[in-house]
């Protein structure tokens, strides 16, 4: 009996489609990373897990928040980040995906409904599968849409509160969100919940973010990555007090897991400082995101380019695309495909992420290479 048959039958099927996936080493200019500050190699986010050690602090939380996992250093890093960010109170995870996973599944009613924009991260379509609550789609950005879906759901008897689950910068597309929209729609129906894993550090004031100015409301719960542009790993969730105590009295995958590592809360506290203290990473930021747009524009004016640190480049096809990416990537430049299910099928792309482990030459340099590589479809 071959007990693999099945596994080999799948994974086949995904290399006749081009969609069979590895684990590829980093090689070239960082240009795939969500580094986008470049602080993850940053001396004084070393130098901050270095002193932590120093002064005692464990490698390992060594138990649950609700057990003896519980240090004083995540505790005072929460209560700063919900400063920093504007909220009553944040709460620290492991990651974001287990982050808008745990939310989602424990948040959302039995009677209430979970509205999503459509081209939501997977953890949100994850934690909705998982959770209590009725779900659905809206078109992406579109909020007349999200409104239409909503009466509709009302006129069939739903009377609980709508949750509405957004990303203030999409992953993939690299667009914004309607967010002062979306809001108001929040206001009349529920909450909103504001995924700004790809905005924090970046946008806002001091990087608080592109929904920093809803922080602090009673409907409004945001997700701040710590593993993109704050160089480290981990997640916060902000928002209301009570909606924070919710969460660690009723929310199992905070709960049951082991706390992450207590030298994160550590890169985390300078990692607010860091943002605070240097905004130039931030000029610096705009200055790549710009100096590509207009590269990009005149030499290849047929491919949009997002207006964000995240370009996607549509190439459409599996194979066309990983092709591509292999052949930016021989030049020094290390550029990833992506391709369904990540993305809608026949968009398969380049996703090119723009950081401060490459200079303006860099860029320069890359959009060069694409003009000559870009294929003629």
């Amino acid at each position: 009996m071959d007990r693999l048959a099945v596994y080999r039958r799948n994974l086949d099927g995904l290399a006749a489609e081009a969609r069979l996936r590895g684990l590829a080493p980093r090689r070239g200019i960082d240009f795939a990373s969500n580094d986008y500050l470049g602080l993850a190699q940053s001396d004084r986010l070393r130098q901050a897990v270095m002193t932590a050690l120093q002064d005692g602090l464990p490698v390992g939380a060594a138990g649950s928040r609700l057990l003896r996992g519980n240090t004083g250093v995540q505790a005072g890093f929460e209560e700063a980040a919900a400063r920093f960010f504007g909220a009553e109170a944040a709460l620290g995870f492991g990651g974001g995906y287990v982050a808008n996973f745990a939310v989602i599944t424990t948040l959302p009613q039995r009677d209430d409904l979970l509205l999503m924009d459509e081209l939501s991260h997977a953890s949100t379509h994850e934690g909705a599968r998982a959770g209590r609550a009725a779900v659905t789609t809206f078109r992406h950005g579109d909020v007349g849409h999200a409104q239409e879906v909503i009466t509709s759901w009302r006129r069939g008897g739903g009377s609980g509160a709508v949750w509405i689950a957004v990303e203030s910068l999409y992953s993939m597309d690299g667009d914004i969100a309607p967010l002062d929209d979306l809001m108001a729609l929040a206001d009349r129906e529920g909450f909103l919940l504001i995924d700004e894993a790809h905005a924090t550090g970046v946008f806002g004031p001091d990087g608080r973010g592109l929904g920093h100015h809803l922080e602090g409301r009673d409907n409004v719960l945001t997700l701040h990555t710590l593993g993109k542009a704050l160089g480290g790993s981990g997640a916060l969730i902000c928002g209301a007090r009570c909606l924070i105590d919710f969460l660690v009295n009723r929310c199992r995958p905070f709960i049951f897991a082991t706390a992450p590592s207590p030298l994160m809360a550590a890169a985390g506290q300078e990692a607010l400082a860091i943002l605070r203290d240097e905004p130039w990473r931030r000029k610096q930021l705009a200055d790549h995101v710009a100096t590509f747009g207009a590269e990009m524009a005149r030499r290849l004016p047929q491919v949009p380019v997002s207006g964000s640190q995240i370009v996607p480049l549509i190439v459409g096809p599996n194979a066309a695309t990983m092709d591509l990416a292999a052949a930016v990537q021989a030049r020094g430049f290390d550029v990833r495909g992506i391709r369904p299910p990540t993305v809608p099928e026949g968009t398969s792309r380049l996703r090119v992420s723009l950081t401060l482990n490459s200079s303006r030459a860099d860029v320069v340099r890359l959009a060069e290479a694409l003009e000559e590589l870009w294929p003629d479809m």
